[in-house]
């Protein structure tokens, strides 16, 4: 990366965002000795992942919105403080309820640092650097959530699965340092919060977020009612949380559905793909976490060639290709014969796989801010994060509630994949 073009705005940005993409995946394969460690209920588990998601989908739009009228800088100081502290405080639990209650506010934190690092690119890079820079912001989304899973499994393997957490601990104190000192302060604007406006949407999202991770109809159902109230409130209010001109541009709007149904394919895939290795092969958590390193490597080898890629081609372009690849990766590992080992049924699927995800995820995340005004990025980044975080537990609860067949399982992320594509066909294609 060429300090002279970026300087250092961008790798404090990519850092925070790894981070909190990191922590988001880590779990999958460290979940089963923090169960043993602090003798965690089934049920109690579950909460350690599921508190995290809850927070961190159910507060981006407020967020979002926060560091458009109190000022990046300040927001994200925010955000990182509260995310090293709570980290912190999850590596040192003895029981579940410390633990679960410190996952829902080191959400809250990622809540805040991920539409306010897209914020921050979109507010200091323009033109081609605006695009490269969007692009290594995509490259990190797969990355880190791949990563996730061998750090979980090495740190988990190796030394504990505390220090999964802990080591956040340095690095958030690193960004906070560089943020004090590199990142310009925004203009902050006197504008009125819809704090009515915003308590509905945390509780809608929340409410969406909890009934599909705990397969609980009625929240759903009572979720749903409370986002059509809260963009009812949205539409007649004149200082709205969600200012729903956003969604009048088709691009964006493509780009929203799009990143929901690649999170409905890819969480459950992160999800089920280690389970189906220790089980079947015998993998610990680590060689779980090392499994997915040919999608990692293909992902990073990607990232760095798709500026090129979508200057030449456009990025709806390059996004349908990424889609067609996906579906072609998941196919192969569909129609693949597990018994014939990792090599034999895994591997190769897993690079097209990564090959897929490499192209989708940079031009899905510009897409979802294309053209949006710039006093309002935060909170386009914020319904861009917000798709991705509410997608996975509804792919996964949806899958869950279906089969409990590894092959079935990956038919129902290809047909996932399938939408998206046709979705991007037909609504996702920039003119200029």
């Amino acid at each position: 990366m060429n300090k002279e073009k970026f300087g250092v705005v961008l790798p404090i940005t990519l850092l925070a965002y790894f981070l909190i993409l990191m922590d988001n995946s880590i779990i999958f394969t460290s979940s089963v000795e923090i169960g043993k460690s602090l003798t965690l209920s089934t049920s109690a588990l579950s909460w350690v992942s599921s508190a995290y998601t809850l927070t961190f989908g159910g507060f981006l739009l407020l967020s979002g919105r926060l560091s458009d009228l109190l000022g990046r800088k300040k927001v994200f100081l925010i955000g990182l403080s509260i995310f090293g502290m709570s980290s912190l405080l999850i590596g040192l639990s003895q029981n579940a309820t410390m633990m679960i209650s410190m996952r829902a506010l080191q959400g809250m934190g990622s809540s805040i640092i991920a539409p306010t690092t897209l914020a921050l690119i979109m507010d200091t890079y323009k033109n081609d650097r605006r695009q490269k820079a969007i692009s290594y912001y995509g490259a990190t989304a797969g990355i880190g959530s791949s990563i996730g899973l061998l750090i979980g499994g090495g740190l988990t393997s190796f030394i504990s699965w505390r220090a999964g957490f802990i080591i956040n601990v340095p690095f958030t104190l690193l960004l906070i340092a560089l943020t004090m000192k590199y990142v310009n302060e925004s203009e902050v604007k006197k504008e009125k919060i819809d704090y009515i406006g915003s308590i509905l949407s945390v509780l809608g999202l929340v409410g969406v977020i909890y009934g599909f991770t705990e397969k609980k109809t009625l929240m759903i159902a009572l979720g749903v009612v409370i986002l059509i109230q809260f963009i009812i409130r949205e539409y007649r209010s004149s200082y709205p949380i969600l200012p729903l001109i956003l969604f009048k541009n088709k691009v964006r709007s493509g780009a929203y559905i799009a990143r929901l149904l690649f999170m409905m394919t890819m969480l459950p895939f992160w999800f089920f793909l280690p389970q189906m290795l220790q089980s079947q092969y015998g993998f610990s958590a680590f060689e779980s976490g090392l499994a997915f390193l040919p999608l990692t490597v293909v992902n990073f080898i990607i990232a760095l060639r798709l500026p090129k890629l979508t200057s030449k081609f456009g990025n709806g372009q390059v996004l349908f290709v990424g889609e067609f690849i996906l579906m072609v990766g998941l196919g192969l590992l569909a129609f693949s014969n597990v018994a014939t080992g990792y090599w034999g049924a895994v591997f190769i699927p897993m690079m097209v796989i990564g090959l897929g995800q490499g192209l989708i995820l940079a031009p899905v995340t510009s897409a979802g801010v294309y053209k949006a005004p710039a006093e309002l990025s935060g909170v386009a980044s914020g319904v861009t994060n917000t798709m991705h975080q509410i997608g996975g537990p509804i792919g996964l609860a949806l899958i869950v509630s279906i089969t409990s067949d590894f092959h079935i399982e990956i038919w129902m992320m290809l047909i996932f994949t399938l939408i998206a594509a046709i979705v991007v066909a037909f609504f996702v294609q920039q003119k200029d």
